[in-house]
């Protein structure tokens, strides 16, 4: 065994955790497979979103550290479930009322209202695909549909009706009486109407491989085979994992039940239900419970409009089981602290230290060597005090702080700078209120302007906070937090702010002193 894998092996990463539980799974039954199948799901009746790539960039991780861990090799399946009935119409298409003959067909029946496709779950299958190929995954992609009627399923589906019994009973319990009397595994596809229906099955011949139900007086005889019929999702979801030989799918916590309920199910077709755990779900800016009909969450496009997909898969890679608000004002330090494990990746001696480090598993092993000298929340700020948006001024800001950065050399901290200046100019911006300084903070303002005046033009950040310390120290604030607090609100127009020796370094001197100027003047007040 090579050092690597087995430091990995104890390393308390949780995708390392939870690809160890693979390893063990494998030597406890003694069955190695040709391949590890990985799966995330996807429903196709709207456009994928911020959860799918969570899902799909938390699963990537466990795959690559499965990978430094085995020599076995992997799959990821990105499965979309597009042969269910489309339910509503979404409110989000052209064309609605184009739309409501169609209620009940299976998505890939459905006419593309964008008219794009050959059906609404192919627009929305293309959408999926180009997504996933956008942030770089590798994935195979199959489509419910084309393995119904492929016949990729039948030999699980029989299974289904071969077990009926047992698995109408791990969900009748589940089920109200009205629901419990017409239950059914298999949901037939009307072959006069096309629709998924939701009938009670009076007879089934599992030698036939046929179910029966009854259409407007008339028995019905169809069967369970070759996209006749598609099953009702906790029972699929089983289905799925026998027939494609799943070994791992996590979940949202809401779906909890249904994972306990499917494994069941597995475990009566024969199966062996997948490794996988429960992530928490996001909370928006009041704490409460994202809903998609809602949309009260923040979406992929927000994200990338303010920040790096990086960042975005440092928020989804910590504490994947706590629940957490996800929110515009947790970018900004999200990005932070991508860039700073990242600049601390690459200082880390041991083995040990970088597989526990996050951009480890963001980078699947091969984190970037990027020098980024300031941080986002310095960039809003700088963007503030200079009253400028416009990247090559900011760069001469930052040229003179770090001699010899560029667009060209630091692309990183480019694509950081145009990032702060749409941040600041939707959230920072509007929220500015500054406010005038009181006597105490005017004497210490004219004392801290004295101070950086006393200081060499090439002084460094920490020499420059040292003397704010000791201006604050001398006027007597209690705590020195209060000093701090005081200018921000006086300097910048908000309640918190950056480390200010950093913030006037890159500000520079001889403009740290017109900012401190125009405040004891008033001039940002006004």
């Amino acid at each position: 065994m090579s050092e690597l894998r087995e430091i990995a092996l104890n390393s308390n990463a949780w995708p390392f955790q939870e690809a160890r539980k693979l390893v063990d799974r494998f030597e406890k039954t003694g069955v190695t497979p040709d391949a590890v199948i990985f799966e995330t799901g996807y429903g196709p009746s709207g456009l994928p979103h911020i959860g799918t790539f969570g899902e799909v960039a938390r699963t990537t991780m466990v795959r690559r550290a499965f990978e430094t861990i085995s020599d076995i090799p992997t799959r990821l399946i990105a499965f979309s479930d597009d042969m269910d009935g489309l339910r509503k119409v979404p409110d989000n298409i052209p064309n609605k009322e184009a739309m409501v003959p169609h209620l009940g067909k299976p998505l890939t029946q459905v006419p593309d209202p964008f008219g794009t496709h050959d059906s609404f779950g192919a627009h929305n299958n293309a959408r999926l695909r180009a997504f996933l190929d956008a942030f770089g995954f590798e994935y195979e992609f199959m489509s419910s549909t084309e393995c119904y009627k492929a016949g990729r399923f039948d030999t699980a589906l029989l299974q289904v009706l071969h077990n009926y019994d047992d698995v109408i009973n791990v969900i009748l319990p589940t089920l109200g009486p009205d629901r419990r009397a017409t239950y059914s595994p298999f949901l037939p596809v009307c072959p006069r109407t096309g629709q998924v229906l939701q009938v009670p099955v009076v007879d089934r011949d599992a030698a036939a491989g046929t179910i029966t139900y009854e259409d407007s007086g008339e028995r019905v005889t169809v069967p369970v085979t070759g996209g006749h019929c598609k099953l009702q999702w906790k029972a699929d979801w089983a289905m799925r994992w026998v027939a494609l030989g799943v070994h791992y799918e996590m979940a949202g916590k809401d779906l909890i039940d249904s994972v306990k309920l499917s494994s069941r199910i597995c475990t009566v077709l024969g199966g062996t239900p997948p490794e996988g755990f429960n992530y928490e779900l996001f909370l928006d800016e009041n704490g409460e419970k994202i809903s998609k009909s809602r949309g009260n969450g923040l979406t992929i496009e927000e994200w990338l409009r303010y920040a790096p997909t990086e960042s975005l898969s440092l928020y989804m890679f910590q504490s994947p089981r706590k629940a957490k608000r996800l929110y515009f004002d947790v970018i900004p330090k999200a990005v932070d602290e991508y860039i700073t494990f990242l600049d601390a990746y690459h200082r880390q001696s041991a083995a040990a230290e970088r597989l526990a480090n996050p951009v480890w598993h963001i980078h699947g092993g091969n984190p970037p060597k990027e020098d980024v000298p300031v941080t986002f929340g310095l960039l809003l700020n700088l963007v503030s005090a200079s009253n400028s948006e416009d990247p090559a001024i900011l760069w001469g800001f930052i040229s003179g702080y770090a001699p010899g950065a560029t667009p060209a050399t630091h692309p990183l901290l480019n694509r950081l700078v145009r990032f702060a200046v749409a941040y600041y100019d939707d959230f920072v911006k509007p929220a500015k209120r500054f406010r005038k300084p009181d006597e105490r903070e005017r004497a210490a303002l004219s004392d801290l302007a004295a101070a950086l005046d006393r200081l060499p033009a090439g002084a460094t950040a920490e020499e420059i906070q040292n003397e704010v310390y000791a201006v604050g120290k001398t006027h007597d604030f209690e705590p020195l937090r209060d000093w701090f607090k005081a200018l921000y609100e006086t300097l910048l127009g908000q309640s918190q702010g950056p480390r200010m020796g950093s913030f006037f370094a890159l500000y520079g001197l001889d403009n740290s002193r017109a900012l401190l100027a125009d405040a004891l003047a008033g001039k940002l007040a006004a």
